[in-house]
């Protein structure tokens, strides 16, 4: 990777990251709130700033994709032992995030460096859904958890495909185009039974995937609704892609009315397209914060719309062109930024950090692969 692919790539990881997470922070107050509130609140352009004062907190959308990318990590690092890239080992984490839910503090068996971390033993609103299936997982096989398996729901909420952009952000490094989108729906699976839950989170990762190659927005949602019809019981991540597609090509002024065309974002499908739609409809990176006010001035789950509509963007146009005004406010920004670091350190520098006999840096202590 020469210097400037390595510089841009570290951009993109960054800005997914972050941008999510303003993303997230930006909907969330207004998440349950009727559009009209919304708009008598904000004014007529709709949410464009933090509701709180100070630092803007981040819900569990943000918690769980820091999560993800802490176990895709750890994955790395087992690589060493021959295993390849275990996509379970996430559940591992996601296990880990589990007790930042649970538990006031870190508790003292806490390894990992982001399970150390203070300030995310907070609930935000955490999907029922996540921590039944966790908790069920947890509680099987003699008190081990069980990582790995498909969670025993038929759930489509969106607390899968919230937390499945990190997949994307792995370097191609020729593995097949399938295995991100594969790997993002097998891990929302752990959580989300529902078949639409799982492939609109691998179609999230599907995008990113794209936009990390270098393809543009349109490219990379074309490229997925392609790689879409490859699955069973596509038709409903597909529709709700194509529907997206269809309003930002038709759409001159977009607000509230077109957004809830596409649904409220509770259920994967929706989340999705609503956050396509906004980044579509507005995908200059100067208009950043015109898409995520779009992607959360709506009646429905604007954290989560406003954390994928941010995830995308922040890939494709990398963290420079984040609004400043919102990335320094952000909740956790030093963590979620030395995180994102650390991922593309553990894709790009491997060797630098681990192997079977050495270097012995500390980093499989930072993360206990």
């Amino acid at each position: 990777m020469s210097r400037e692919a390595a510089d841009r790539y570290r951009s993109q990881v960054r800005g997914c990251l972050i941008g999510g997470a303003i993303g997230d922070a930006l909907g969330a107050p207004v998440e349950f709130w009727p559009a009209d509130r919304i708009l008598a609140e904000c004014g007529a352009q709709g949410v464009r700033d933090y509701l709180q004062a100070g630092t803007a907190p981040i819900t569990d959308d943000t918690q769980m994709t820091l999560f993800t990318v802490a176990g895709l990590i750890r994955a790395g690092i087992r690589r060493d032992r021959g295993l390849g890239l275990t996509v379970a080992v996430v559940h591992a984490a996601y296990d880990q995030w589990l007790d930042t839910q649970r538990l006031p503090e870190p508790p003292p068996t806490a390894r990992d460096w982001l399970a150390t971390q203070p300030w995310l033993y907070a609930q935000r609103a955490p999907g029922n859904t996540c921590l039944s299936a966790l908790g069920s997982a947890r509680r099987g096989g003699d008190r081990i958890p069980q990582y790995g398996g498909l969670a025993n729901n038929d759930s489509k909420g969106c607390g899968g495909v919230m937390r499945s952009a990190p997949f994307g952000l792995l370097p191609p490094n020729g593995a097949p185009d399938t295995w991100f989108f594969d790997a993002a729906a097998e891990a929302a699976g752990y959580t989300h039974g529902h078949p639409t839950g799982r492939l609109a989170s691998g179609a999230l990762a599907s995008i990113v995937h794209e936009l990390v190659a270098g393809a543009d927005l349109a490219q990379a949602v074309d490229t997925t609704l392609a790689l879409l019809t490859r699955y069973d019981d596509h038709e409903e991540t597909s529709t709700a892609l194509r529907t997206a597609c269809d309003l930002a090509k038709e759409t001159t002024t977009p607000d509230h009315t077109v957004v809830e065309q596409l649904g409220g974002g509770w259920v994967a499908e929706e989340a999705l397209a609503i956050a396509v739609y906004a980044a579509l409809v507005r995908p200059g990176p100067n208009e950043i914060l015109d898409a995520l006010s779009i992607a959360v001035t709506h009646s429905g789950d604007s954290d989560s719309t406003g954390a994928i509509c941010g995830n995308i963007l922040g890939t494709l146009h990398g963290d420079a062109a984040l609004p400043a005004e919102l990335v320094f406010r952000v909740e956790g920004r030093g963590t979620i930024l030395e995180l994102a670091d650390d991922l593309v350190f553990e894709f790009t520098q491997s060797s630098r950090l681990h192997g079977d006999y050495g270097p012995m840096t500390g980093w499989t202590d930072r993360y206990s692969g």
